[in-house]
């Protein structure tokens, strides 16, 4: 095994310290095939632990001979040349950005938006600007007294990125609190749109099942005999367009990641559009006009919209109610969907 290391200019560092901008590669002996490639890496370099190394390969911070390297359990290739970049360190808090927002509501505790498809929550290794942070901070200036002594919004709950729709944010310690323990306890109302595949029978009912993560593909979730965490779906159909599509509203008694998205890939009736848990084209897209088929298979998201979030206001106690209507995107596909179904 050989190891190189691909140095910055900086010199302010410990010389066994990796350090930002540096990269490492090294080539596998044949003594070391068939090693994970996490374990492999962080023996290699010795001065990175094997979960440091393997979420920098999550965050697409390694290669194999030139390739991108996704899986860190991927066994080692004798011979084969693995590369990997120890990235700049990400601000301490996020910068404010001046991007565009939706307000339903705001005071001096909290801030009630519609989050736009295609948005990030917060920043994270790939989105580390640009996000619904960077835009809560320019939005809210010195109006935001701080959380944890700094200045920056309280995420209280997530919608995926290309999820759209209502979310609340809390602008002080207390009603972030306060928020997260009525969050907690499902103290709160929460009702989604989704268009799906197919139509479930029963038309209403429960999606019970504990989702936890998918035991191969770790960038997914899914419903898990052991390990994961209950989760429970109610639904009801507002509209079936014959057998190829139908319209849901869907509840959550509980708040799991991509709960909706994965409950509903689980009776077989996946999201329209759902880039990761569409695994292949459905059954229900045969016999479509040409054209209806290629709009729902080119849907560019999943199509799930957060319509309406109720809760108490944190500190006032009042009771507070929001519904904001799907974006454009999700009602031309409805409208596509009416007109071929009349």
């Amino acid at each position: 095994m050989t190891t190189t290391r691909i140095l910055s200019a900086r010199t302010d560092h410990s010389p066994d310290e990796p350090r930002t901008g540096e990269t490492f590669a090294v080539t596998a002996a044949p003594g070391q095939a068939g090693q994970r490639a996490d374990r492999f890496l962080a023996e290699a370099i010795g001065s990175l632990s094997r979960s440091r190394v393997k979420a920098l390969i999550a965050a697409g911070a390694a290669t194999r001979d030139g390739v991108p390297l996704r899986d860190a359990s991927e066994a080692v290739r004798a011979g084969s040349t693995y590369t990997l970049a120890i990235p700049d360190p990400m601000a301490a808090l996020p910068v404010a950005q001046d991007i565009p927002l939706t307000i339903l509501f705001e005071d001096a505790d909290l801030i009630v938006l519609d989050k736009p498809a295609g948005l990030v929550v917060h920043p994270a290794p790939g989105n580390q600007d640009g996000t619904l942070v960077n835009a809560l901070l320019a939005h809210a200036g010195e109006d935001l007294p701080g959380i944890g002594g700094e200045k920056r919004p309280g995420i209280v709950h997530r919608l995926d990125k290309d999820t759209s729709g209502v979310m609340v944010v809390a602008k002080t310690e207390r009603a972030l609190r306060c928020l997260s323990e009525t969050f907690a306890a499902r103290d709160l109302d929460r009702e989604y749109l989704a268009l799906a595949w197919g139509v479930p029978s029963p038309p209403a009912g429960e999606i019970e099942g504990p989702i936890g993560r998918h035991p191969t593909d770790r960038k997914r979730m899914a419903v898990v005999a052991r390990g994961g965490k209950p989760a429970l779906t109610r639904y009801a159909t507002e509209r079936a367009f014959g057998a190829a599509c139908a319209l849901l509203r869907c509840r959550l008694a509980t708040g799991r990641t991509h709960q909706i998205r994965v409950h509903l890939a689980e009776i077989n009736h996946p999201l329209v559009g759902d880039p990761v848990y569409l695994r292949r084209t459905p059954s229900a897209a045969r016999g479509l006009p040409d054209a209806l088929r290629a709009a729902l298979l080119a849907f560019p998201r999943q199509a799930l919209h957060a319509e309406s979030l109720g809760f108490r206001h944190p500190v006032t106690g009042q009771a507070l109610q929001f519904r904001v209507a799907p974006p454009p995107d999700f009602v031309a596909m409805t409208a596509l969907l009416v007109r071929n179904a009349e």
